[in-house]
């Protein structure tokens, strides 16, 4: 299986994110992730869906988007052409034999604490896909209480040329 990154620039209208998840659906496509934010014009937003499947499939899901009427513009690339990134939070119940793991788990991936009550710590980390799913796993033996997750944003990477 492979691994697709498609930035999809479509129309900023009510609908079109729905349009786009049919046509996934539809075709039993699958999404592994999707971001959606307006770009520097409000008129215009960015799609960025990351998809696995066969090459063949992949290859359809491109020309399905550029079917799309709302959409403006894809781009497909894969990982190792961009800069990618996500935001995760992540509340886990902490003591007193376990907050110096926390804490060090969070030094090591570069996560921050950035809410904290006597029992609970929120911790942050925006990062590769790579290192918030490793921070995840790390938590995992501690006591993860809540997660929530932003899919994956990524830009190609800048040029030597440009």
């Amino acid at each position: 299986m492979n691994k697709r990154i498609y930035s999809v620039l479509v129309e900023n209208r009510s609908g079109v994110l729905s349009k786009v998840a049919g046509l996934f659906s539809r075709r039993s496509y699958n999404i592994d992730s999707l971001a959606v934010g307006e770009t520097d014009d409000a008129s215009v937003s960015c799609m960025t869906i990351v998809s696995t499947g066969d090459e063949r499939t992949l290859e359809q899901i491109e020309k399905q988007l550029n079917k799309k009427l709302d959409v403006i513009k894809v781009k497909t690339f894969e990982e190792h052409q961009s800069v990618s990134r996500e935001l995760m939070l992540c509340k886990v119940k902490y003591n007193k034999n376990n907050r110096r793991d926390i804490m060090e788990i969070c030094e090591i991936m570069k996560a921050e604490i950035v809410d904290m009550s006597k029992h609970y710590l929120m911790i942050q980390i925006c990062s590769t896909p790579e290192k918030t799913r490793l921070l995840l796993t790390m938590l995992q033996s501690i006591s993860i209480v809540e997660v929530a997750r932003t899919g994956t944003l990524a830009l190609l990477k800048c040029a030597e040329n440009e």
